[in-house]
């Protein structure tokens, strides 16, 4: 397995000399950063090496969580509102509660259960949040949390079984939300208190088909390929909203899209070599 670092001259060094028929983008971030996570598609755009997985522009526009609102938004897939700063923000005057995130991050890195502030507080969080990283406000959605893992196939994009991120016996005023302690703290709390479901009731049906055609609809606007997740909130009122999209989630075995994958009766090495040949196939499309 070889690295990939900023270091663009040793990485290209490396790569010829290997000779890689295709390059299989485990990347997620580079010198510690999310931000520079599309350099390793673009840069094996520019070596000419085919690689598994979404394309550059793909990467880009899912990466950068403020870009792909506004795509959303302009698709007409929804999304909660968000503010840039405590002044800016259009139809989100009766927005009670916000959750801070960062705008490069995924994984949930940067999200905790002080993520998420009234509006009064809104200003001092947004204006101490940013001196570490970038980032924006979004309005905090009260309900469920799904995921939906997308794998692409000779038939197209499948979607692959829903599953729900349950919170158990969380205690009166903590936040609902699938936090940094939740995903890799395992002495946690949050961790052993959110719990991946795969079982609905009968009547979940309908809003399970909506978040299935939604997930597609995110998988044709970003042009995505190989394999993906959509994670949603669903509101009160049936509603569901597009958190993000996940370009080349993680796939290791304790990983929400194996566990999915799992359940579809796929097993890993089969799940491999359908994002091989899907992004192969697409990429000779582009």
């Amino acid at each position: 397995m070889a690295s990939f670092s900023l270091d663009l001259a040793e990485v290209s060094a490396r790569l010829r000399a290997l000779r890689p028929d295709l390059v299989f983008n485990l990347v997620e971030s580079v010198d510690g950063s999310g931000r520079f996570a599309y350099l390793a598609p673009s840069w094996l755009d520019f070596l000419g090496i085919p690689y598994s997985g979404c394309s550059t522009e793909a990467i880009f526009a899912t990466g950068n969580k403020l870009f792909a609102k506004r795509m959303l938004k302009g698709q007409g897939i929804p999304t909660p509102p968000w503010i840039e700063n405590e002044e800016t923000g259009v139809g989100t005057d009766q927005v009670g509660t916000w959750i801070i995130k960062f705008v490069w991050e995924h994984a949930s890195i940067g999200l905790s259960q002080d993520s998420v502030v009234s509006r009064t507080e809104l200003r001092q969080a947004l204006s101490s949040v940013k001196t570490v990283a970038d980032c924006f406000a979004e309005a905090y959605i009260p309900g469920r949390e799904f995921n939906i893992s997308v794998l692409g196939g000779p038939n197209g994009p499948e979607v692959l079984p829903p599953a729900e991120l349950v919170f158990v016996d969380f205690p009166e005023g903590r936040p609902k939300i699938v936090d940094y302690r939740a995903k890799w703290d395992e002495q946690s709390f949050e961790y052993h208190h959110t719990v991946r479901s795969f079982e609905f009731p009968a009547e979940d049906e309908h809003l399970l088909d909506q978040l299935r055609r939604l997930s597609l609809d995110c998988w044709r606007v970003f042009r995505l390929r190989g394999y993906a997740r959509v994670d949603f909130r669903v509101d009160g009122q049936g509603q569901p909203w597009v958190l993000e999209i996940n370009s080349n989630p993680c796939i290791s075995r304790n990983a929400g899209f194996l566990a999915a994958a799992d359940r579809a009766g796929l097993r890993p090495r089969d799940v491999v070599a359908r994002i091989i040949e899907d992004s192969f196939s697409q990429s000779l499309c582009d």
